[in-house]
């Protein structure tokens, strides 16, 4: 389970079952404790469908981490076309995810860094990334990727 032997690729149609697997768990650790609005379910209901799609779209990434045949992480990301108000392209991390089992070993780094190479093929002057702000993990982790705070959403409940 050394770094070395996690190879990080694209995802394929094979891979579905695992990246719902790793979606399922990124919500119900993250989201589904800070965020009392989100269907924590969203990846069982619908998330083999929509990273379907993403696999055929040329504007969408879907990349897995993989330990011998099992997939440990994922990532996900999508092109914003230029316009009007923000005439470049713009590359938004979707989502991100590395089993616990193999977080500090680099694979989420190695992750954001194809997702990045990814964004400049594709003509993206930008990235950009949503983490709630109790995640500290994880806005430490985009901080040290070269993430940095833009913009902040405030919510109520009503």
């Amino acid at each position: 389970m050394s770094e070395s032997t996690v190879a990080v690729r694209p995802g394929t149609i094979a891979d579905l079952d695992e990246i719902v697997a790793c979606s399922s768990a990124l919500f119900a650790e993250d989201a589904g404790t800070r965020d009392p609005a989100l269907n924590v379910n969203w990846p069982k209901e619908h998330g083999r469908a929509r990273f379907a799609d993403a696999l055929e779209d040329p504007s969408r990434l879907v990349m897995v981490a993989e330990d011998g045949d099992r997939i440990v992480g994922h990532l996900t990301g999508a092109l914003s076309e230029p316009t009007p108000m923000r005439p470049v392209t713009v590359a938004t991390l979707g989502s991100m995810y590395v089993q616990p089992p193999y977080r500090d070993r680099g694979i989420g780094t190695r992750l954001v860094e194809e997702f990045r190479r990814w964004a400049r093929m594709h003509g993206a002057r930008y990235a950009g990334v949503t983490a709630y702000a109790s995640n500290e993990g994880a806005v430490r982790f985009y901080r040290k990727n070269g993430f940095a705070v833009q913009s902040t959403v405030l919510e109520t409940v009503l």
